[in-house]
């Protein structure tokens, strides 16, 4: 589903399944690739769009959790794309990739980052700012086009709900803090690991403040 001229969003589907976002310009780049078992739909729709999935330059993720990363690996082998992971996704693989995994009785599916993901992520026409925002998980991150007032924020806040912060490394603090964190910068699309995406500064302000009345005191 095209969101603009160089977003595409493409929902969850099923259980331990993610929303998936494709970034277009100079260079396409994925993020959330999400399960395995889904990527021929996935790939099926983005041709649809008119994406050709030889065309990824890179694969990204908004934290190592097994319903965000699993299909990783597969989508490189399908596209030839590099994987590029944060320095803190490598420093806390072995909480959020195997211990989570465990947690769900599950084996954890490894994946190796082809090189690291920079502070900022450069499309062509589209450039984004990389921001740790711990809390769901320590190795969480944002990514944040300050020009159009695009956030992609994985787990970190949805439309009235949080992520969790029950599993390995997580912590309510930082969610809290993260949270407030992002909610200073200008957003007129937020676009979450999962759920729908939220359109207009109002609406999003509105939801930060519901979040902060009506989910904070859970955490």
């Amino acid at each position: 589903m095209k969101l603009d001229d160089k977003v595409y969003f493409y929902p969850e589907r099923g259980m331990l399944d993610c929303n998936t976002y494709v970034i277009t310009g100079e260079i396409t780049v994925v993020i959330d690739p999400g399960l395995e078992q889904f990527l021929p739909e996935l790939i099926q729709d983005m041709r649809r769009d008119g994406l050709d999935p030889q065309d990824i330059a890179f694969i990204v993720n908004t934290h190592l959790h097994l319903d965000h990363y699993w299909a990783d690996e597969a989508l490189k082998r399908q596209s030839r794309a590099k994987i590029l992971l944060h320095p803190l996704q490598r420093q806390f693989y072995q909480t959020t990739v195997v211990e989570t995994s465990r947690f769900f009785g599950l084996a954890p599916v490894e994946v190796q980052e082809d090189e690291l993901l920079p502070d900022r992520l450069d499309v062509g026409d589209l450039e984004f700012e990389v921001l740790p925002t711990p809390g769901h998980s320590p190795d969480s991150l944002c990514f944040y086009c300050r020009s159009e007032g695009i956030l992609i924020c994985g787990d970190l806040v949805f439309s009235q709900s949080t992520g969790r912060v029950d599993l390995p490394g997580g912590s309510a603090r930082e969610l809290k803090q993260s949270i407030e964190s992002i909610a200073q910068l200008d957003i007129d699309l937020l676009l979450p690991g999962h759920m729908s995406p939220i359109k207009g500064r109002e609406n999003i302000q509105h939801n930060f403040e519901f979040v902060r009345q009506q989910v904070f005191p859970w955490l």
